[in-house]
């Protein structure tokens, strides 16, 4: 069973980022194989580990709907989506993507997506470690990792306005069917020293701060050449950062 270590916040916090890192922090440290899964609709995760994406669960989905019965002879559908799939992985020697991409459109897709979250399920077991980067409302985590996640950090960055949003995060999770083992904020572009009023809404919350990535003028920089923050230098401050947060929270 894959080891799960999940990604939950508002869009523009930090949090593919934070992602990303933690990715750089599994793959150095030969901890062993590794799916990523992008299940932001958004679908930035791949731009931040430097590839392209050609294809999505969403696409296979749509392209299925379209035209259900245009499966090659001698194949079920099961063994069709479940190929198509298979060649949507990105495969690189340290860690695998696979992107879920568009939510759905209109009709009844509930077969369609039994197969596709049974066969994602399925996929996970075959990988010591899985990080997924997900949407806010984290549908996917209740549809497609058994209800099991290690560890979710709820990613906010330095602002009330972040803080906010995670605490609707937070209540959502009562309405989850989730098993979650460890549960913690990651506060992204965070100064040394947080305010009070900061520190006083972290309290109301009721969840512990677990790391604090810094303002780091490194990631700025690789994203505007689009560079794969896998490439950032150890000496980095929010490698460094990642470090700490990991060594914690996911040892050896």
């Amino acid at each position: 069973m894959s080891k799960i270590i999940a990604f939950a916040g508002k869009g523009g916090v930090g949090k593919t980022t934070v992602a990303s890192l933690v990715i750089r922090y599994i793959t150095n440290s030969n901890r062993g194989s590794l799916l990523a899964v992008d299940a932001d609709p958004n679908s930035n995760l791949g731009e931040t580990l430097g590839l392209d994406v050609p294809s999505t669960i969403g696409d296979i989905r749509e392209t299925y709907m379209k035209d259900p019965q245009g499966i090659p002879s001698g194949m079920d559908k099961i063994n069709y989506l479940e190929l198509l799939v298979e060649q949507a992985i990105i495969e690189k020697p340290k860690y695998d993507l696979i992107v879920m991409g568009r939510q759905e459109g209109q009709g009844c897709y509930c077969m369609v997506n039994n197969i596709l979250n049974n066969f994602t399920d399925k996929l996970s077991k075959h990988y010591k470690y899985m990080v997924v980067d997900n949407e806010a409302g984290m549908e996917h985590l209740s549809r497609r990792t058994s209800g099991k996640v290690d560890m979710l950090f709820l990613v906010t960055d330095y602002s009330l306005r972040g803080l906010r949003a995670l605490r609707r995060i937070h209540d959502m999770l009562e309405g989850l069917k989730l098993d979650v083992k460890e549960l913690g904020i990651v506060v992204s572009r965070g100064p040394e020293k947080l305010s009070d009023a900061f520190l006083k809404e972290v309290e109301e919350i009721g969840l512990p701060i677990v790391g604090i990535i810094p303002d780091d003028p490194s990631l700025l920089e690789f994203d505007m050449e689009r560079k794969s923050l896998l490439e950032l230098s150890d000496s980095s401050s929010s490698v460094l950062a990642i470090q700490k947060l990991m060594d914690v929270h996911c040892p050896v």
